[in-house]
């Protein structure tokens, strides 16, 4: 591939042409997923940062500045920054609240009801909160799209909803039981 193909290509793209958004995604899409996952050897999360990838330069596409970098390198920026965020993200959930990682296998059918019976306890808004972000993995900007709120709302309804998890589960800071 010449880059002059590939400069027409981001072009059209830039431009709204949803054939050449299709061009750059076949292009692109393996490698990237490549790249994710010989770094983490994690499929699904691979998959994720590629589809997060793709959904950024779409949002952003305007963004691209040729002058600073080829696209092929603009596109790994962004895929290793996702990557590494939703490592240090799922890093700093298994430290504060372990069983809120979805990863079921490694936790007990007790455990996985009491983090229900505790998600029922907290208010809805903030019930919505862990959900969307926990479970669904969305950003604060799009938990504060979903529910119509600010996004500094989004943050404080987290910090309060972790907070009451941590009591209703009394967990402290290390994420380690109390003990009575």
């Amino acid at each position: 591939m010449s880059s002059n193909t590939n400069r027409a290509y981001v072009e059209a793209f830039q431009q709204g042409d949803e054939a050449a958004f299709e061009w750059i995604y076949q292009q692109y899409r393996g490698p990237l997923y490549q790249f994710i996952y010989r770094f983490t050897n994690e499929e699904q999360l691979s998959i994720d940062v590629v589809q997060d990838t793709f959904l950024q330069i779409q949002k952003d596409k305007d963004k691209y500045d040729a002058q600073k970098a080829s696209f092929k390198t603009y596109l790994f920026q962004i895929a290793y920054n996702k990557m590494i965020n939703k490592m240090k993200r799922r890093a700093k959930l298994k430290k504060i609240l372990p069983f809120l990682v979805v990863e079921h296998r490694d936790i007990d059918i007790v455990d996985q009801l009491n983090v229900r019976f505790a998600l029922q306890k907290l208010k809805e808004d903030h019930r919505a909160v862990i959900i969307l972000s926990y479970y669904h993995r969305l950003t604060h900007e799009e938990i504060a799209d979903v529910l119509a709120i600010p996004m500094g709302t989004v943050k404080s309804r987290l910090h309060h909803a972790i907070g009451q998890l941590k009591k209703i589960l009394e967990v402290d800071d290390r994420g380690n039981e109390r003990t009575i």
